[in-house]
Order: structure tokens, then sequence, then C-alpha cells
């Protein structure tokens, strides 16, 4: 008899009056909300607009959860097509059984149709969700502790997980808690994500592919412990597989990706602001503005050459320096000095000077035109 070992539930479902409660339904929920919550709060602090990410979310979960059930059945189909079996168990997710490559294949399509919908990049979109995504990883595991499934090796460790069900092939005993070494270690590269995206500035992509190789680490090791029936090529898991081949196209990613689009996006989103908190201002905006502002330099270009024409200065004098409302007509500047000689000799020729003022006019009217 082990004096330490973790317990499992002796039921992972509760019944609230005709409402049954899934321990393994509410483990994925809530790990949806934990990772839209946080990409959310990623995707506004590298410039994107608050509500974003849960709209694209709302395409990419129930891809998601197409693509694992679709991964899950597939690689197990002898679980519900073989003798004996119900086909009708394939629909019930609640049950257990996601594979989470199938879920994020799947899913990134979904998010890519979001994302296009909205004009943003998906790469970008990925990176500020890819350390949620890992949280909900982890938090998701713990749905396998209610459905008490997918435990490793027998063992007499502390820790060893107590396995009571008898049903499905089950044995009662004591085995490693793969489950919890999952959890826990997505958690691990949740923050690694966090850590390296702070220090790196990474972007194009690369948050969300470190995000994949190291999962894909992780669960190499765990998967070689776990003991349920699995497909097995040259020895090895299918998912061991999965995982080896899914790192290595993680790595070249960011390797290929770092050297053509080095750096992070300046802009994620339209309209949205950059991280110092600044507005965005989108190209139509920059050509409206400089329109606006060509069509004022051409009014006062045109103002300018009226005014030259008229005989006035640009900063409204008369060419003899008297302002036009400054002085009256009895006074003058300086002592003795006459109305007479105030009189500019534009009052003596008035028809040449409206011809003048008519001809700018028309100059000014042929200016704006251009």
């Amino acid at each position: 008899m082990e004096l330490a070992y973790i317990p499992s539930p002796s039921h992972g479902v509760v019944h609230l009056g005709p409402i049954p409660l899934r321990g393994y339904a509410f483990c994925i929920i809530i790990g949806v909300f934990v990772a839209v919550w946080l990409g959310n709060k990623r995707w506004i602090a590298r410039g994107g607009r608050p509500g974003t990410v849960a709209d694209i979310a709302v395409w990419a979960v129930p891809f998601g959860l197409v693509g694992g059930r679709l991964y899950h059945v597939i690689t197990d189909y002898e679980l519900y097509f073989s003798d004996g079996r119900d086909w009708v168990d394939a629909f019930k997710v609640w049950q257990g059984g996601l594979g989470i490559w199938g879920a994020i294949a799947l899913g990134a399509v979904g998010a890519w149709i979001g994302c296009r919908r909205r004009g943003i990049p998906l790469p970008a979109w990925a990176d500020a969700l890819a350390p949620g995504i890992v949280f909900a990883q982890a938090i998701g595991r713990w749905g396998n502790w209610f459905n008490q499934e997918l435990y490793g090796k027998a063992t007499d460790v502390p820790w060893a997980l107590h396995i009571t069900s008898s049903t499905d092939g089950r044995v009662p005993g004591y085995y490693h808690p793969t489950f919890l070494y999952e959890s826990l270690w997505c958690i691990g590269v949740g923050f690694l994500v966090i850590w390296a995206d702070r220090r790196f500035k990474l972007g194009h992509g690369r948050a969300f592919a470190l995000y994949v190789a190291a999962y894909c680490v992780g669960r190499g090791w765990i998967e070689y412990m776990r003991v349920d029936d699995a497909h097995h090529i040259l020895g090895l898991r299918l998912n061991d597989w999965t995982a080896m081949v899914v790192f290595l196209l993680a790595v070249t990613y960011i390797v290929v990706s770092a050297r053509l689009r080095p750096g992070r996006e300046e802009v994620v989103e339209p309209d949205g602001d950059t991280p110092d908190g600044d507005a965005v201002v989108l190209d139509k905006n920059a050509d409206s503005k400089a329109d606006s502002k060509a069509d004022d330099t051409a009014d006062d270009e045109a103002d300018d050459e009226a005014d030259e024409t008229t005989g006035k200065k640009p900063d409204g004098k008369k060419p003899d320096g008297k302002k036009p409302d400054a002085k009256t007509d009895t006074e003058s500047d300086e002592p003795g000095q006459s109305k007479e000689s105030l009189e500019s000799p534009e009052a003596e020729e008035p028809e040449e000077s409206e011809k003048s003022v008519e001809a700018a006019r028309g100059e000014a009217e042929s200016a704006k035109k251009v």
C-alpha cells in the first residue's frame, strides 16, 4: 500500500439536476478563456485593438475542437469502428480524446479565416496567443485526471497516480501521472515563450514556433512513458514521430524566418495602436492629409501672388509701411506731415488698380484649379 499518492476522482461528472457537469469539459473551457484573456493582453501590448483576439478565437476554437477530435479518431479508429464498438462514441468529445496536433493544425485554419476577415497577419496573432495556448494545454490536461486516462508506467514514487477504474481495459494501481508531467511542462514552456519574446523581440510567428518546438521536446519523453494503446512505427509511438517531425519544422521556421524577416512587426492591426500608445496612421489617411496640405500650399501661393499684384505685402501692410487701420486720415506718423503726403499714388489710378485686382483674382482661380 502506497503511503503517498495522487488520488483519482471517483466520478468525472457531477449532475446538477438534469444537467451533467463534466470535469473534462470544464478544463477545456477554462483553458480557452485563459488563452483568450492572456492573448488579448499581449495583442494590445503589440499595438492591436481590444477584442480582436476573441473575435478571431470564435473561428479558431471550433476548428481546433474539430481538428483535435478528428486526429484522435483517425489515429485511434479501433476505439470506435472495431467489432463491439459504437461509432457514435466518436462524437462524444466530453469523454476525452483530443489530439493536440490536429487541434493546432485545423485551429490555425480557422484563425487564418478570422485574420483574413480582419486584415491581420496570422503570424502576429499567433505570436500573441502562443503562451495562452500552452497554458490552456496545461489546464486541459487535468481533464485526463478526471477521466482517469493517459497515465504512465507503474511506479512507487510518492506522487504516483492511483487509478481505481477498471473499465476500458484499465488495471487499478499506481502509475506515473503523465498528465501532471505534461501540465507542468506546458507551464514552463509558457513562461519560456514570454521571456524569450521580451528578451529577443520575437515576431513574424517565431514566438509561436518556439512554443511548438519546446512543447514537442517535452511531449517526446512524456509520450515514451505512457502505457495506453497506440500505433507504433519502428518501435516508437506515433505521437513520438509526430513530435520529432513537428519539432524540426518549427526550428527550421525560426531560423529561416529570422533571416528573411528579422525583428518584430511595426503594425499588427489597421486602426490599432503602436506599442508606445500612439495611433497608427493608415496610408489612406496619410494620403488625404498630404493632398489637403498641397491644396493649402496652392491657396497660399495664389493669395501671395494676388497680394503682390495689388501692391500689398503678405503681412497686410502697404508698400509705404502704413497699416490700413492703424492711423486715421487726419493723423500722421511725423509732426507737420500733411494728409496729402500720406496718400498713395494708387488712389490716383483707380481704374488700373481694379484691372490689376481682377487679373490677380483670375490667376488665383487658375492656381487653385491646378
